[in-house]
């Protein structure tokens, strides 16, 4: 496994995104998805999967820590003749990789020519009415994970980082997605019941342990941001029973083939 912290983190990005040309025969991609808990099965929908390749013979990344995650990255060749770009092999903040790990994905997937980016997740729900199993449109996010994975003296502006555009064709696939604001929160340990109030009254709807330090790299990279969440359960306090990862993998497995499906129809009109 290469250490990251002392290597050029878009250096690592171009190696990564070579490889990736070099073994599928692609030179450039225009989509990437990141398919969180209970949203894999959305690969098998978007189109033709041509090459599969082990997330591990990929300089930068390494195998999945969460159960629920695949190792691979795949490119898929959609029906409106689009190359898409699964990341399958995501890497968390509380896996303690550093922060370029956990956007080194995000960086292949510009190195490789990708505009645009999908992010989505399983998540604690804030709002009583979203039950487990409801797709959510992430219309900006809190980062409360103290950290950035922009260094030195990198400002960017975030405003509209989760694509109104993209949220609006959303809505003309499905006129009931809501939306909402995604608190990161570092994990892996699960939110006390203060935590989760703190983050409601400072505006959240949806609290997890990813995405909002992906949405950032792609941002700086230039790439349009489409966010959703999967409400996997109801957050500590609000929930009447106690948070489990059982319980996660359970609301994503019930609910994967719709939102799969709602997903896939969401890129053929990208």
């Amino acid at each position: 496994m290469i250490d990251q912290s002392s290597t050029d983190p878009f250096a690592l990005a171009r190696d990564a995104a070579d490889h990736i040309a070099q073994q599928t025969s692609v030179a450039s991609h225009d989509i990437a998805l990141v398919l969180g808990s209970g949203w894999g099965e959305a690969a098998e929908l978007i189109g033709e999967t041509t090459h599969t390749l082990q997330a591990t013979d990929i300089p930068g990344f390494a195998a999945p820590a969460v159960e629920g995650h695949v190792g691979t990255v795949r490119s898929i060749l959609t029906p409106a003749g689009k190359r898409a770009l699964v990341l399958g092999a995501r890497t968390h903040y509380y896996e303690g990789r550093g922060v370029r790990a956990v956007v080194h994905g995000v960086r292949t997937a510009a190195a490789a020519g990708v505009k645009t980016l999908v992010l989505t997740n399983g998540c604690g729900g804030l709002q009583e009415q979203w039950a487990p199993g409801t797709p959510v449109l992430i219309s900006d996010h809190l980062n409360l994970t103290a950290a950035s994975p922009l260094e030195g003296a990198t400002f960017v502006d975030l405003t509209d980082l989760y694509s109104p555009r993209l949220r609006n064709l959303a809505r003309e696939v499905d006129p009931t997605l809501d939306e909402g604001v995604y608190a990161q929160f570092t994990g892996p340990h699960y939110e006390t019941p203060a935590e989760v109030q703190y983050a409601k009254r400072i505006g959240a709807d949806l609290v997890g342990m990813s995405t909002a330090l992906e949405a950032i790299a792609a941002r700086h990279a230039g790439m349009e941001v489409f966010g959703m969440s999967l409400v996997t359960n109801l957050a500590a306090g609000i929930s009447p029973i106690p948070l489990s990862h059982a319980e996660v993998l359970e609301a994503g497995q019930a609910a994967g083939p719709r939102i799969s499906r709602l997903l896939a129809d969401i890129i053929g009109r990208l």
